[in-house]
């Protein structure tokens, strides 16, 4: 699934209600405002440990740049929105609604992208189960009353046991947290209409954090509920209204049920294809815009939003093209889907590729480890979120990932994993969300109350993984626009030589108040760096063929 920000998903919020509603009405001190380009920043110039762009592009300053294009597979792009459209990836080869395949790739009319989610009229499978979940019911009819001593496929049957165990944990979550949410969600629903009336809203205007101050509670019951939202707004950050928290909890609630009540059909019903044989037939569709599309539109911008425009953000390279690949529905994706995914992006002339998603099984990762390995084999680096599931992956694995099979890699020379950090060199400069793993994370990178452009002219502020994987991505586009002939080998390497290792700061480990130092949670133990990667580049001779 799309390693979604907690506060997106509504897990923040519930946490901060459900105190709300077991201790009482209480207003949370809103946090101290920090700069919307934290990310950016640079920790002895600014006080914030962002990535050092300013003194990047000082560096550049005067250099000639070469046009990379990166892509994004993720849940898709909005393509209206006005940061993103001049850096849009254009396939000039294919004639825009004629319905016919002008470069004979096998995809029509793929003029930004792809969407391997889509179907016939537009239809989408947006709305997935966990893997896990989907595994449970395949394996079901042949091993739920099976033993070690009646199976008859021993390794089968280990894996069913995994997958049992991953299952009834999600499901047993998810089914805890819709009973924690019923309450909530009517409760918000309700007190919503209340109160616009109290500030005299029509019904389909919204309100904020700053319209909840201008009430003047005359009692009790008006005081609770201001309280209430006060607080929900509070968690869900400086730009959230009534209407986006409702649709929120209404998307987490959907995600939950298809957990505890999948619709195992849906794949058949929207796309049509059989996820279990990987090139069974063309399948798909050219729509990149969907309801889901604000994490991917966000992804985008931290690579790639349009530089000194006065609008949006400033991404972090200033000359791509950014290729839409959909492959990340709210739920699991398929291996299929991310295999073709990056197949397409490869083959379509893409030279980095992000993903920012992540899950806990890979019942075709073969599949995904050939497509690796495919990148690999044309130069192309990929750049992954390590999850927000504060979990050591060097012992609980996440997928996709450069473990093969095959046992031919266990960290791949063009595939970079990434953390979520926070703003100051202090406990904190983990992100508490954020997966590790001195092994198979690699670096971290911004990725705490972070911003970006999103669907309808909008800019958000989130967090997680899923945004310190594309600030990655967008210092390895960087380094390759101006140092175009260094390879996705080189590309990594710069990345890891930027993140010196910052020995001695002690931060809480990821999930606990244990304090470990920094440099045990990662590979490279550090934080990228931009101004660092194009010093070190620009000493390298590049290797690209």
């Amino acid at each position: 699934m799309k390693f979604f920000s907690k506060s997106v998903t509504g897990i923040v919020i519930c946490s901060s209600l459900l105190a709300w509603f077991s201790a009482g009405a209480q207003s949370r001190v809103a946090d101290t405002p920090v700069p919307p380009n934290w990310f950016a920043l640079d920790a002895k110039a600014d006080g914030y440990y962002g990535i050092s762009l300013n003194q990047a592009y000082q560096f550049l300053k005067g250099k000639k740049s070469k046009t990379v294009v990166v892509t994004t597979i993720d849940s898709g792009i909005d393509t209206a929105q006005k940061d993103l459209q001049p850096v849009l990836w254009t396939n000039i080869k294919e004639k825009k609604g004629n319905g016919k395949d002008d470069d004979k790739n096998g995809f029509i009319d793929d003029i930004h992208g792809w969407n391997f989610i889509g179907g016939p009229d537009g239809k989408c499978d947006c709305k997935e189960t966990s893997e896990e979940v989907r595994e449970y019911e395949r394996l079901k009819p042949k091993y739920f009353t099976a033993t070690a001593s009646t199976a008859t496929d021993k390794k089968e049957y280990t894996y069913w046991l995994h997958v049992k165990h991953l299952r009834d944990s999600t499901v047993n979550k998810a089914d805890t947290e819709l009973k924690q949410l019923t309450p909530i969600m009517s409760a918000l629903v309700e007190t919503s209409a209340m109160v616009k009336r109290a500030l005299n809203l029509k019904g389909d205007q919204s309100f904020t954090l700053a319209d909840l101050n201008r009430i003047k509670a005359t009692n009790d019951t008006l005081r609770d509920i201001k309280y209430m939202w006060t607080t929900t707004l509070s968690a869900a950050g400086d730009n959230a209204n009534n209407v986006k928290i409702l649709k929120d909890y209404t998307d987490y609630v959907t995600k939950l049920t298809n957990d505890v009540n999948p619709d195992l059909d849906m794949r058949k019903h929207t796309v049509g294809d059989n996820p279990d044989i990987l090139n069974d037939k063309p399948y798909g569709n050219n729509q990149l815009k969907m309801d889901q599309s604000f994490h991917g539109t966000m992804v985008a911008g931290f690579i790639g939003a349009v530089r000194g425009n006065g609008y949006g953000i400033d991404g972090v390279a200033d000359n791509v093209r950014i290729m839409s690949v959909v492959a990340s529905p709210d739920g699991d994706e398929y291996d299929k889907d991310v295999a073709n995914a990056i197949y397409y992006a490869v083959n379509n002339g893409a030279k980095i590729i992000n993903m920012s998603f992540g899950k806990k099984l890979s019942p075709h990762k073969d599949w995904v480890d050939a497509a690796f390995k495919y990148a690999a084999a044309h130069d192309v680096l990929l750049v992954l979120a390590s999850g927000n599931d504060s979990q050591n992956v060097d012992d609980n694995q996440d997928f996709p990932n450069d473990t093969f099979l095959d046992g031919s890699a266990t960290d791949a020379d063009n595939v970079i994993n990434v953390g979520a950090s926070g703003m100051k060199a202090d406990e904190a400069l983990a992100a508490d969300f954020s997966n590790y793993g001195k092994k198979n994370v690699d670096v971290f990178a911004p990725g705490v109350q972070v911003t970006s452009v999103t669907v309808n002219a909008e800019t958000e502020t989130e967090d997680g993984t899923s945004f310190s994987s594309p600030i990655t991505a967008g210092v390895a586009a960087l380094v390759l626009e101006y140092f175009p002939d260094l390879s996705a080998r080189q590309l990594k390497q710069v990345i890891m030589q930027s993140a010196h290792p910052l020995n001695g700061v002690m931060v809480n480990k990821p999930g606990t108040k244990d304090r470990v130092d920094f440099t045990t949670l990662s590979k490279s133990g550090g934080i990228v760096n931009a101004y660092e990667a194009v010093q070190i580049a620009s000493k390298m001779k590049g290797e690209r063929k």
